[in-house]
């Protein structure tokens, strides 16, 4: 959770001095993702979406990886192997995705599950009611994952829909529907291990993480032009995740005081290290763009990449403002 919450706030002041183009902030969010993601089993598959970044890293997605995306580079620049799909950054695109992948799991009795991560905004999208339609009819083993931090961009979640709560929502599908303190990640490891089990056997189950978006929705958006300064959300929905749980592990007599400390340390030399490697690698190549569109180049994509590499002789991005 602390690498999470130091990745968060580095990336966000890289991006402010103009180091990449935008960032989805997700202070707050630790404990629910980092408690979701350590409850998938080594083969199962995480589909993300752009606010998922502590998941990843928790997962084993190199930092240096995360932040090359956002600067432009393909995704998954370094070799590793932890059973992440792409960041889906269209609202709710990642849903069918995982639904499929996890009927095609069902069918080679593989024994694996896979997880959607997608914010409560995603439950308006019909990608959201497709997928889990076709969950519940084809026993897909499949756990949705909703991060409900109670704002989808500038829509609060009474205005996203009118359901007592988004777990509900799985009652129409057939299958059940939980709620869990997203604040807690030993509470969220817990019900997503339980979920996970129960997907491994033919029964997909949504978790409605309740937890709260500290910062902005993106670095284009200004969150107190429509946020309240004070929200009727209980103290535990607003509390610092990072703060809470390291209080608790000192209550326990788990860690010392000079802990949190040491991990915060850690955690700048790891990043400092990915921005290393981030800028060591360079501008992508201008095929890097066009080559993996599709599986082969239409004549369309060629013509877009001859304009392209054309405009490149006479003009230099770098000298460019934005």
């Amino acid at each position: 959770m602390v690498r999470a919450r130091h990745f968060d706030e580095r990336a966000l002041a890289l991006q402010r001095r103009g180091w990449m183009p935008g960032y989805p902030p997700f202070k707050g969010q630790e404990g629910s993702q980092v408690g979701a993601a350590h409850a998938l089993a080594g083969d199962d598959w995480l589909f993300p979406t752009y606010r998922s970044n502590a998941m990843q890293l928790a997962r084993g997605v190199p930092a240096s990886d995360l932040l090359l995306f956002r600067r432009g580079r393909a995704e998954f620049h370094s070799d590793h192997d932890h059973n992440v799909f792409p960041q889906a950054v269209p609202i709710a695109s990642q849903i069918p995705h995982a639904v499929g992948a996890g009927m095609a799991m069902s069918y080679t009795d593989s024994g694996q599950a896979s997880l959607a991560y997608f914010g409560d905004g995603a439950t308006s999208e019909g990608d959201f009611h497709q997928g889990m339609n076709f969950a519940g009819v084809f026993d897909a083993p499949v756990v949705f994952f909703c991060e409900n931090n109670n704002w989808a961009i500038s829509l609060p979640r009474e205005r996203q829909t009118a359901s007592d709560s988004i777990a509900a929502k799985a009652d129409a599908y057939g299958f059940e529907g939980v709620q869990v303190d997203g604040n807690d990640p030993l509470a969220v490891y817990e019900t997503v291990t339980d979920a996970l089990a129960g997907a491994r056997d033919g029964t997909p189950i949504l978790v409605e993480s309740l937890t709260y978006r500290q910062g902005a929705h993106t670095t284009s958006d200004d969150p107190d032009r429509y946020r309240p300064e004070e929200e009727d959300l209980p103290a535990w929905r607003t509390a610092d995740p990072v703060d809470r749980y390291a209080d608790y592990l000192h209550d326990q007599g788990v860690i010392d005081a000079g802990f949190v400390e040491e991990c915060f340390d850690a955690a700048a030399d790891e990043i400092d290290d990915a921005v290393e490697t981030a800028e060591a690698a360079g501008a992508p190549a201008v095929d890097e763009l066009f080559d993996h569109v599709y599986a082969e180049r239409t004549p369309r994509i060629d013509d877009q990449k001859a304009w392209l590499e054309s405009w490149l002789e006479t003009h230099d991005p770098q000298e460019m403002e934005f």
